[in-house]
C-alpha cells in the first residue's frame, strides 16, 4: 500500500491538484464496509500528515469500527459547486489505524485544535487516486496506482 508521500513522488503532477481538492473543504465522504459487507458512507475530515493522508473518528464511532474490522475505504472529496471548476477527487485503498504512542503524538501534534476526547485515528493507505475534471464539453480523468504512470482518459 502506498502512502502519501509516494504517490506525491511517482505522480508530482497530480499530486498537488487531489490534495488542493480535500483542502478546498473540511467535509468529505467516506465509504466503509459493514459486517455485512454492505457499504456504509460518512462525513469524515481528512488531514496530511509527513508523508501520510490520515483520517479522525469520535471513539467508538461505526465507521471506526467498520475500519478496525476490515480497513478497506474510498473517499470522495467534497463535491464543490456544479461546474466541477477543480475537478472531483476519490481515493481508495486500505486504513490502520494508528495505536503506536509517538505516532499518535505526532498526529496530534498537527491537528489544528486538540481532540476534546478519546478518538480513533487511521493512516489511509492509498491504492488508487482519480481526478476527474471538465475541459469544455469534455471529461478528463486522470488516474494513478501505485508503481505506474499516470493514466489520461477523455470522454465527450
Amino acid at each position: 500500500m502506498a502512502t502519501w508521500q509516494d504517490f506525491e513522488q511517482q505522480a508530482p503532477d497530480l499530486a498537488p491538484a487531489v490534495r488542493a481538492r480535500f483542502e478546498a473543504h473540511k467535509h468529505h465522504v467516506l465509504a466503509t464496509l459493514r459486517r455485512d459487507g454492505a457499504p456504509r458512507v460518512s462525513g469524515t475530515e481528512v488531514q496530511f500528515i509527513g508523508a501520510e493522508l490520515t483520517a479522525g473518528s469520535m471513539f467508538g464511532a461505526v465507521k471506526a469500527r467498520d475500519l478496525q474490522r476490515d480497513g478497506r475505504y474510498a473517499l470522495h472529496s467534497h463535491p464543490g459547486d456544479e461546474t466541477m471548476v477543480d475537478g472531483d477527487a476519490k481515493i481508495s485503498g486500505v486504513a490502520a489505524e494508528l495505536t503506536d504512542a509517538l505516532e499518535l503524538a505526532a498526529y496530534e501534534s498537527e491537528l489544528p485544535q486538540a481532540q476534546p476526547g478519546p478518538y480513533h485515528a487511521f493512516r489511509l493507505g492509498l491504492s488508487e487516486v482519480v481526478l476527474t475534471t471538465v475541459d469544455g464539453d469534455r471529461l478528463v480523468i486522470r488516474s494513478w496506482r501505485p508503481g505506474e504512470e499516470v493514466r489520461t482518459t477523455t470522454r465527450t
